[in-house]
């Protein structure tokens, strides 16, 4: 069962431009990542494991995130005080998020969502979904960063499902792969054309 759409979520949009990435350079990114037919039945899986958790896995990344003033800056007004409301919106899209992650096909609709999401962290869109008056950018470093505590801290929750050792590895593993590679597509608004 697919959670409810929430606000500022525009995945399938037609409003959304096309991916600059092509179908061919996704083909080739999932080659780099080692991302198979097996790694997406695996989050099929996943999904099924993860869905009734969601909350829970969102409790653990907000509880990361606000416990270190670096990274609560970006859902805070220049001057550092949280957007509450903020904070909320981009959570609600955060487990959309792991759903999707699952469960979408990577094709040309999936690709223009990660360059909506690229988009929504670069002074280009970043604030404009929320209608929120914050700092104008993601650090892409953190971006990057982010992809460990992202991938370290949903195995308990794979693991909750009752799976055998090796199907939870290739869960996880699966997940790794993905996060990799949409942090990857995420990276192209901060690059130059001549990169």
């Amino acid at each position: 069962m697919s959670t409810p759409a929430p606000p500022g979520y525009q995945y399938g949009d037609a409003d959304l431009p096309p991916s600059p990435v092509t179908q061919r350079d996704l083909e080739e990114l999932k080659a780099s990542v080692l991302f198979s037919e097996a790694d997406e039945t695996a989050l099929h899986q996943a999904w099924d494991v993860l869905k009734e958790q969601v909350e829970d896995i969102l409790d653990v990344w907000y509880g990361f995130v606000g416990s270190h003033e670096h990274l609560v800056a970006y859902f805070s007004t220049p001057e550092g005080q949280p957007i509450e409301a903020y904070l909320a919106s981009v959570r609600s899209r955060f487990g959309k998020w792991i759903e999707d992650t699952c469960t979408r096909p990577y094709d040309a609709t999936w690709l223009a969502y990660q360059q909506e999401i690229a988009v929504r962290h670069t002074p280009a869109k970043k604030n404009q979904t929320d209608h929120v008056h914050s700092v104008p950018h993601v650090s892409l470093r953190y971006l990057v960063a982010f992809i460990y505590p992202i991938t370290a801290t949903i195995r308990p929750f794979l693991a909750a499902g009752g799976h055998s050792e090796e199907q939870v590895d290739a869960m996880h593993q699966a997940w790794f792969k993905s996060v990799t590679l949409q942090v990857a597509l995420w990276t192209h608004p901060y690059a130059s054309h001549a990169w």
